[in-house]
């Protein structure tokens, strides 16, 4: 009786082993900061609502649980009308990246940026206001 047991135990582990072997539980956003510049690698005047004279917007994130070289996409919404798709490499388990889009000073209004997986899966989304 306790030899099947045993052996379902195992075969859980084992099972729970490949799973960590293939890169689970997969990419996660752990950080996503909206700011009005990134300097030496980190955000620089985060903010959620942005005057509309600021020349770009930049939407950093901070990736984690990367088995390989990978990549995520960006995708920059206005007025929930799709602007923007910018696809950024990610190359280790903890790796920071943006992207930033120029604002023009007629573009006041709710911004979106959806972060997708390889797979398209939204892996993260956010928000910011442009205002006169």
């Amino acid at each position: 009786m306790k030899r099947p047991v045993f052996v379902l135990v195992f075969l859980c582990m084992l099972s729970g082993a490949a799973a960590l072997a293939q890169g689970a539980p997969g990419l996660t956003v752990e950080e996503m900061v909206f700011c009005a510049a990134v300097q030496d690698r980190a955000p620089s005047l985060p903010d959620t609502a942005f005057a509309s004279t600021v020349e770009n917007v930049w939407c950093f994130v901070r990736v984690t649980g990367a088995a390989d070289t990978t990549a995520i996409t960006q995708v920059w919404y206005y007025n929930d009308r799709e602007l923007s798709r910018v696809e950024l490499a990610v190359k280790s388990a903890n790796w920071r990246t943006w992207s930033s889009k120029m604002i023009l000073p007629e573009w006041q209004g709710i911004w979106r940026v959806d972060v997708l997986s390889p797979d398209g899966e939204v892996l993260r989304s956010g928000s910011f206001a442009v205002k006169p």
